[in-house]
């Protein structure tokens, strides 16, 4: 429901937006699995642990927006603006929301060479959904940016 709302908040300002923005996530989700199936991407963990220290980063930073917007009128500079900038900001955060993909592959992935219990099962596919219904969210974001310049 979250999802279909957020997809009619923004259709509704920017015709088209979601059906780009569907587009632009599953070209994402395709050509991250397959940089991951061609191992070009491996989930070393160095590389887990940059993706998880910049994952945890970007959720701190929407908190602290979140906050700062219903308490103050003071905004994160360039998180919601339509300057390059900002785009450039939700660039990097989609880039960030991608990558998270190759480490839900890789879970998958050890979840069935260790014979992992039904719940395993359950775990990595509420973990792939979150991530890509991020990258939708933060696909709809920058095209909404982009539209608006």
């Amino acid at each position: 429901m979250v999802v279909g709302g957020v997809s009619f908040v923004y259709e509704g300002q920017y015709s088209g937006i979601v059906l780009q923005a569907g587009l632009g996530t599953v070209c994402i989700i395709g050509v991250m699995y397959f940089l991951w199936s061609a191992k070009i991407i491996k989930a070393t963990p160095a590389f887990q642990a940059v993706i998880i220290s910049l994952t945890m980063g970007i959720m701190v930073l929407y908190f602290v927006s979140i906050i700062l917007s219903l308490f103050t009128s003071v905004a994160v500079p360039f998180l919601h603006s339509s300057g390059p900038l900002g785009i450039l900001v939700t660039l990097f955060i989609l880039g960030v929301a991608s990558l998270n993909l190759i480490l839900d592959f890789h879970f998958i992935e050890r979840g069935i060479s260790n014979n992992s219990p039904k719940a395993g099962e359950w775990w990595a596919a509420f973990g792939l959904l979150i991530t890509v219904i991020w990258v939708y969210f933060e696909m709809l974001r920058l095209l909404s940016k982009i539209r608006n310049q």
